[in-house]
Parts: structure tokens; C-alpha cells; sequence
């Protein structure tokens, strides 16, 4: 587990292979509750090609020093993440 916010991380191996490939992330907010922005890749099982981008937002809770993730949203589109971008701005008048 990560004891840091930098530390945490949605890259993920099975067998020695990558199946979870993080592109980018952004700290949104850092404490004993983070949320944290990722931009990421999944591996196509039949293929071994990763797929289209994913973002998701994932919430931790530092415990005993340790980050545990609490909860997670997964934004599966371009188009859907365009769909909240759009009602945000439109909520907040930017």
C-alpha cells in the first residue's frame, strides 16, 4: 500500500503482465481523504492490446499511516466524460 498521494497508483500486473495501464493522473485533493483523477488503459484479454482510454475518480483513506481506496468512479467514454464536463460548466457558469 502507498503511505504517500504520489504513491498511489491504478497500474495493475497479472503474471507479469500489465493489465491496468495508467496514462496520467491529478491530485484533486490530499489529507486524510485524497481524490485523485486517472487516465488509463486496460488491457484487451483476447487481444493483448489495450483499449480506449478510461478516467476514473478514486477516493482514499489514510489509515495507520497506509492510503486504502474508499470508493471509485469510472468515467468508461470520451463521450461520457465530455457529458459531465458539459454539466459542470453549466452548474458552475464557467
Amino acid at each position: 500500500m502507498a503511505s504517500t498521494v504520489e504513491e498511489l497508483t491504478v497500474n495493475y500486473e497479472e503474471n507479469g503482465v500489465q493489465v491496468v495501464k495508467e496514462l496520467d493522473k491529478a491530485i484533486l485533493s490530499k489529507g486524510t481523504w485524497a481524490t485523485i483523477l486517472f487516465r488509463y488503459q486496460e488491457m484487451t484479454r483476447g487481444t493483448g492490446e489495450y483499449g480506449s482510454e478510461k478516467y476514473g475518480i478514486r477516493r482514499y483513506q489514510k489509515r495507520n499511516g497506509e492510503y486504502r481506496q474508499q470508493s471509485k468512479f469510472t468515467i468508461s467514454s470520451a463521450d461520457q466524460a465530455r457529458k459531465i464536463i458539459e454539466i459542470l460548466q453549466g452548474w458552475i457558469g464557467d
